[in-house]
């Protein structure tokens, strides 16, 4: 079974630029296949990764909606759900992407969770590493769409607003009694690091800061992949370390 890496945190800290970064390193460390998947409805990651998206699961969950006479007579929905799911994942250099995606239709996103669950518990098994970027706040973690992981990392900046969203996640997790074998803390866009007792009050295992990196933002401001980031980058190579925790966790 796949080693699953989720990301959460509250808005604006990073995740989805760290999530990135993850699967560049697991792909340049040669660790094994890797499938990245957006579960955030405000869906960045292919772009971070230098890959373009034809559809998502909710794409093809509203097209079903508004075209139920294109499942096949022999096909049950649930198996040709899957097929598409399975033809709307990209490809990229060594790792393959898979994005939720924004329903366009009314209504909550109940039925999108419960297949991206289904589909995530095959695919699973098909890649060595899973590395989930989730939607901003608690969402995902209420509606049980990352029921496990072997490591959940929380981003947070160093405000005061960032590591509260990052305490009500960890308590959310244990609420809801979430199957998470380590759960770690990273301190992104950090100009100094936060008060101690604020960081152990969080009862997570503290991975470490990284500072605003000038580098990718310029990448961001243009659009570009993480793929064109110098190796010799500083947030890239202190992930490279932190890192080695995150995806050797036991």
């Amino acid at each position: 079974m796949g080693r699953v890496i989720a990301l959460a945190g509250k808005g604006g800290t990073g995740k989805t630029t760290l999530a990135a970064l993850l699967v560049r390193l697991i792909k340049e460390k040669k660790l094994g296949s890797v499938l990245a998947i957006d579960a955030d409805p405000n869906s960045n990651l292919a772009e971070v990764l230098g890959l373009e998206i034809k559809e998502s699961i909710s794409s093809i969950l509203d097209d079903l909606a508004a075209h139920p006479q294109s499942v096949p007579a022999n096909m049950g929905k649930d198996a040709f759900i899957e097929y598409r799911v399975q033809t709307a994942i990209v490809e990229g250099d060594n790792f393959d992407l898979l994005t939720l995606g924004r329903p366009e239709g009314p209504g909550c996103y109940c039925y999108v969770n419960n297949a991206l669950r289904n589909v995530m518990g095959k695919l699973i098994q098909d890649y060595d590493f899973v590395v989930i970027d989730n939607e901003a706040g608690l969402e995902h973690l209420s509606r049980r769409t990352t029921r496990q992981a072997d490591s959940l990392v929380v981003v947070s900046d160093a405000t005061a607003v960032g590591l509260r969203a990052a305490k009500r996640i960890t308590a959310l997790t244990r609420e809801l009694d979430l199957k998470i074998k380590k759960e770690f803390l990273i301190v992104n866009r950090c100009g100094r690091l936060p008060e101690q007792d604020k960081i152990k009050d969080l009862k997570l295992d503290f991975l470490g800061t990284l500072a605003d990196d000038p580098e990718i933002e310029a990448l961001s401001l243009n659009g570009n992949s993480l793929f064109e980031l110098n190796n010799n980058n500083v947030t890239l190579t202190t992930l490279s370390k932190l890192g080695e925790r995150i995806w050797h966790c036991n």
